[in-house]
């Protein structure tokens, strides 16, 4: 439901959000009221100290005042339980609960300080317990009081007067048309953009404030602030709806035909493709994650990584160096040498240089498959994060791509930097001058995925052997002309259920119209939803069979109001199309794809297992369009880790054991291992 409404302003936080710090205080408040109560009980009538009637008269406020609190918790607890987060009638008294709550913490303020006033003078002669006591008490006043001003920090709304203006206005802005309303909400995204500007410059202070971040911090912040500006979901809100969505998606799951694959490489209709891409795959994925250097290394190998590089990080070694272009190399040379096995002289160039828009990369010889291997590093730090989520189209003109030719902007300026080292400085002219007959392959994870396979396209051209194998890319990439032209030369491989192939902005607006659709119908309080959900993650179960109040009657979503009325501040292709289970066809972000062919790697068996239990994987080639919704899932971030995709694609190439299952779409080819 909408953030509740005190003091004036919005809040980050909904009237049904108070079950659990309520309960959680209320334990505490119980305890030390039952402390008090039992000190009080033993030194009645014995407080014959020098401080002893200020020490009486202090604890039977402490209980009177400890009882009050404890009645309004369990008033806001009860309240805040009630109705659903779509109903907040039941909770309408919430406000005043809170207010009075909030008047609480005054007198609790004025004792805690007596409380510490008479401890320093007034407690010589008293027992020690009771002294004891009054420190606790005074102690965990002002512990409490300092949690609950960092809870509303946390809680506090930049927004929350503009949002609050939207509330109050309600009724007069029902036509959103309007040129008033129009001029309103335009000063509101304006505000939220700033807002989210600010953020971006704290949490990346100690970057350099230069014009090239500033550019990245307003595109991100007009993104970021586009996205939630029409709707009025508090945080707990969004985590009810991925809980919901999680166990709609695996009874789903539950029901789908596990045989329903694609039936060949698109373009290569042969059953050894599989084998032979997954080999080469294995090989590739080894320099993705050698990428990463010396802390990919040590996370990989946690017990022997760091005895392994101390004894080389700082020796020097000036003459193999000589070959080799670059920058910063230490402790990440040293851990690229013992992941790929290379030797010194198989290096052409390293550059660990690291700015927004420009990633590492290295280039090397590897004569194993006798190719010139450009290895591109994956996310490692605030300005790669920069450059993810510069997530806005860009044009990318290719020669003989038919169609419309875009990418993801800030993946694309990674490219074109890689390519201008490469072309330009002429790194490539240098290695195939050393081995003319070898041919190019480019690889990397995730933005390193990404940054290869628009490398490849723009360096096709120029090396029409080349083949690009990118891991775990991003979903929203390029546009489908690119991806189609990319299927020649490019081989995505995906793990599970990975959420960063599934991330591109029309998924990411299908995702909040799944979750608005979820928290409208489910007519459980949410501190149900969070509880069951919880368990649900962790212990597993069977999902919840999700009761709806607004069943058969969808219809009713297509007229979206303000205030609690509504999750949605304005109307929006999401609320419009609350009502279909179909991913909605996105007029604000322009469609992007995964690059070329797609390898989807998963896990054979159940999909909840013991943590000791041995995984078989299967590999089947997939299409693009099945990774156009985020799946929920407690391995949607582990799948994407370079070293899980690497464990998985080598217990894939170690079990050739594994039988060939025939598709069902095809009796005369095998597709999957």
């Amino acid at each position: 439901m909408p953030g509740v409404v005190v003091f004036g302003r919005r809040w980050g936080i909904a009237s049904d959000d108070l079950v659990f710090p309520g309960a959680f205080e209320l334990f505490i408040r119980v305890i030390c009221w039952i402390g008090t109560l039992i000190l009080y009980t033993i030194h009645k009538g014995h407080f014959d100290c020098g401080g002893g009637p200020v020490l009486h008269n202090y604890l039977v406020v402490v209980l009177v005042l400890l009882a009050v609190i404890i009645l309004s918790l369990c008033a806001i607890v009860y309240v805040s339980g009630q109705g659903t987060i779509m109903n907040p009638g039941p909770r309408r008294s919430m406000p005043a609960l809170v207010y009075f709550r909030a008047l609480l913490y005054i007198p609790e303020f004025i004792w805690a300080c007596l409380g510490a006033i008479w401890v320093n003078d007034d407690s010589r002669g008293c027992d020690p317990a009771a002294v004891g006591a009054v420190i606790v008490a005074v102690i965990s006043s002002w512990v409490i009081i300092f949690f609950t001003v960092v809870g509303v920090l946390v809680v506090f709304d930049p927004m929350g007067s503009q949002r609050r203006s939207v509330l109050a206005e309600r009724q007069g802005l029902r036509d959103l048309e309007s040129s008033e309303s129009a001029q309103f909400l335009s000063t509101a995204r304006s505000l939220a953009v700033r807002v989210w500007e600010s953020r971006l410059r704290l949490l990346c202070c100690c970057l350099p404030q230069d014009d090239s971040h500033r550019a990245a911090f307003n595109g991100i912040a007009q993104l970021v602030s586009g996205f939630f500006s029409d709707t009025d979901l508090v945080p707990s809100d969004i985590a009810a709806g991925l809980a919901l969505l999680h166990q709609e998606q695996d009874k789903m799951e539950q029901c789908r035909d596990p045989d329903d694959v694609l039936a060949h490489s698109p373009s290569s209709p042969i059953r050894e493709d599989l084998e032979i891409e997954l080999e080469r795959a294995t090989h590739c994925m080894q320099f993705a994650v050698a990428a990463y250097g010396w802390p990919m290394y040590i996370y990989s190998n946690p017990l022997t990584g760091l005895c392994k590089l101390s004894g080389d990080c700082c020796r020097s070694r000036s003459i193999q160096y000589d070959i080799v272009g670059g920058d910063n190399l230490g402790c990440h040379f040293t851990s690229i040498l013992q992941t790929t096995g290379l030797q010194y002289r198989d290096f052409i160039h390293i550059s660990f240089h690291n700015q927004i828009y420009e990633i590492p990369f290295f280039v090397a010889l590897d004569h194993k498959k006798e190719s010139i291997l450009v290895a591109v590093r994956g996310t490692l730090s605030l300005k790669d994060v920069l450059t993810d989520l510069s997530a806005e189209c860009e044009n990318l003109p290719i020669e003989g791509v038919s169609g419309a030719s875009y990418a993801h902007k800030g993946i694309s300026q990674a490219a074109h930097y890689i390519y201008k080292k490469l072309v330009n400085d002429g790194i490539l002219r240098q290695a195939f001058s050393i081995a003319p007959e070898y041919r190019l392959v480019i690889t990397g994870h995730s933005l390193g995925a990404g940054t290869a396979a628009i490398l490849a396209v723009l360096l096709r051209s120029l090396y029409p052997s080349l083949q690009c194998y990118a891991f775990s890319p991003p979903g929203g990439l390029m546009s489908k002309a690119l991806a189609d032209y990319s299927k020649e030369f490019v081989v995505s491989v995906v793990l599970g259920k990975d959420l960063v192939p599934r991330l591109s902005l029309p998924n990411m607006e299908d995702l909040k119209r799944r979750i608005l659709k979820m928290v409208s119908n489910c007519n459980k309080p949410k501190y149900r939803i969070l509880l069951h959900g919880c368990w649900y993650e962790v212990f597993g179960g069977e999902p919840d069979d999700f009761p709806t109040e607004l069943e058969n009657r969808e219809e009713e979503l297509s007229a979206p109001l303000l205030g609690e009325e509504s999750l949605l501040v304005r109307s929006s292709a999401s609320y419009q199309s609350l009502a279909s289970d179909e991913s909605p066809t996105h007029t604000t972000h322009l469609p992007l794809y995964l690059p070329g062919r797609v390898l989807h790697v998963t896990e054979e068996g159940p999909t909840r297992r013991s943590c000791f239990s041995q995984v078989r994987y299967r590999a089947e080639w997939s299409s693009e369009m099945a990774f156009r919704s985020v799946l929920i899932s407690p391995r949607m971030l582990a799948d994407h880790m370079p070293d899980v995709v690497h464990r998985a694609l080598q217990s894939l190439g170690s079990d050739r054991a594994t039988l060939l299952c025939p598709s069902s779409m095809s009796n005369s080819h095998l597709n999957v291992i």
